[in-house]
C-alpha cells in the first residue's frame, strides 16, 4: 500500500462519517422552520412589552430621588409624551398628519379650568369634563376636515386650531391673554394635586395607561384598518370599509388623549392661557414624533424626550454661554442636522447604521 492510498483513507472514513451524521440528524420542515420563527417573533414581542414597563417601574422607584427641579421637568416630559403619543396615532398609525393638534390640548386645558369650582374639584370629573370637551371638539372639527386630504387637510386643521386660539385670546370666555387662574386643583380622596409628588405619580399612571391602550388598539382589528388606511386607503375602500369613520374615530380619540394632557398641564401649573392652543406648539409636538420615529409609540416618548431636553439644554447659560439668547436658533439647527442624519427617527437608528457600515467585499476580506 502506497503512501498516497494511506493518506486517503482517513478522508474517506470522515466522508463516511459525515454522511451517516447527517443522515440520523432531524430533518427540518417548513411547519419546524415557521415555529422556529414564530417562537423568536413572540419573544421579541414579550420583549418590546418589557422595556416600557421597566422604564415606568424605574421612573416611580426613582421619584423620591429627583431633585424638585428635575422631579418638574420628568412630569412635563411625560406630558407631552401624552400629547405626543395622541399625535402618534394620527400620524404614525392612520396618516393623517395635522397641525392643528394643539387646539384639543388647550381646549382640555381650558374646560379643567372653567369646570373647576372654588374650592377645589373632584378630579375624575374635571377629566371627564376635559375628555368630553375635547372629543367633542375633535369631532365637529374632525367631521369637516376629513372630507379633505394631503396638504389640504393640513391647512384646514391648522385654520381650525387658529380659530380656537383666537376664539380664547380675544373674547372673555377664557380671560383673554392672560388666560385663567385655577384657586385649587383637582383632588380624590386622599390624591391632591396641590402635592408635587402626587402630580408625578398621577402623571406616570396616566402614561402608562396611555401608552397601554395605544398598544391594545394597535394589536386590534380597529389598529389593524387604520394601518391599512394609512398604507392604502383606495384598497381599503375597495375591501369594504367606510374609511371615513374609521379616520374620524382615530381623530376624536387623539383629540380626547390630547385633551387629557391638557387636563394634566392645567392641573399641574394651576393656570392656563391660549398660547397652549398656538400653531408652534402643534408644530412642536409634531417635531417630537418625527424626532422619535413616526410609527413608533416608543419613538414618541423619545423624541418627546429628546426635544424637551434639547430646550433645556439649549437655553441654559451655563452650558452654552450667550447662545442661550437665541435658543430658538441652535434649537432649529439641531434638529435639522438630526433629520438629516436620521430620517426615520431615533427609533431607526440601527437601520442607519446598517446603512453607513462600509459593504463587505464580494471576494471576501483580503490580507496582505
Amino acid at each position: 500500500m502506497t503512501t498516497q492510498t494511506l493518506q486517503a483513507q482517513p478522508t474517506v472514513q470522515n466522508l463516511r462519517d459525515e454522511a451517516k451524521a447527517q443522515a440520523e440528524a432531524p430533518i427540518l420542515t417548513s411547519k419546524d422552520m415557521s415555529d422556529s420563527v414564530l417562537r423568536s417573533g413572540s419573544a421579541w414581542r414579550r420583549l418590546n412589552l418589557m422595556v416600557p414597563l421597566i422604564c415606568a417601574i424605574a421612573l416611580a422607584v426613582a421619584a423620591p430621588l429627583w431633585s424638585s427641579y428635575l422631579s418638574d421637568l420628568v412630569v412635563k416630559v411625560m406630558i407631552m409624551s401624552i400629547f405626543a403619543l395622541s399625535l402618534q396615532l394620527l400620524v404614525g398609525g392612520t396618516g393623517l398628519v395635522s397641525l392643528g393638534h394643539a387646539a384639543f390640548f388647550g381646549i382640555g386645558a381650558y374646560a379643567t379650568a372653567l369646570a373647576m369650582p372654588p374650592f377645589g374639584g373632584n378630579l375624575l370629573m374635571l377629566l371627564g369634563a376635559a375628555l368630553m370637551a375635547a372629543a367633542l371638539s375633535a369631532l365637529v372639527i374632525g367631521t369637516l376636515s376629513l372630507r379633505t386630504k394631503g396638504v389640504y387637510f393640513i391647512m384646514v386643521t391648522l385654520a381650525f386650531a387658529q380659530l380656537a386660539f383666537f376664539v380664547f385670546h380675544d373674547t372673555s370666555v377664557g380671560g383673554g391673554s392672560d388666560g385663567i387662574y385655577l384657586d385649587a386643583r383637582p383632588s380624590i380622596g386622599f390624591i391632591d394635586m396641590e402635592s408635587s409628588r402626587t402630580q408625578y405619580y398621577v402623571v406616570l399612571l396616566s402614561l402608562v395607561l396611555v401608552y397601554g391602550l395605544l398598544t391594545l388598539i394597535r394589536r386590534s382589528r380597529f389598529g389593524a384598518a387604520l394601518a391599512g388606511i394609512r398604507v392604502n386607503e383606495q384598497r381599503m375602500r375597495a375591501a369594504g370599509f367606510s374609511t371615513y369613520w374609521y379616520k374620524l374615530a382615530a381623530f376624536v380619540l387623539a383629540g380626547a388623549l390630547a385633551g387629557m394632557a391638557g387636563f394634566l398641564l392645567a392641573a399641574r401649573d394651576g393656570v392656563v392661557n391660549p398660547e397652549l392652543m398656538a400653531w408652534n406648539h402643534s408644530g412642536e409636538v409634531l417635531l417630537m414624533v418625527i424626532l422619535g420615529g413616526i410609527g413608533s409609540l416608543r419613538g414618541a416618548v423619545i423624541g418627546t424626550v429628546a426635544f424637551v431636553a434639547l430646550k433645556e439644554l439649549l437655553g441654559t447659560h451655563a452650558l452654552v454661554g450667550a447662545l442661550a439668547d437665541h435658543w430658538q436658533l441652535t434649537l432649529g439647527i439641531s434638529i435639522i442636522v438630526l433629520v438629516a442624519l436620521l430620517p426615520r427617527g431615533v427609533m431607526g437608528i440601527g437601520d442607519q447604521l446598517k446603512k453607513w457600515r462600509p459593504a463587505k467585499s464580494p471576494f471576501g476580506a483580503q490580507h496582505d
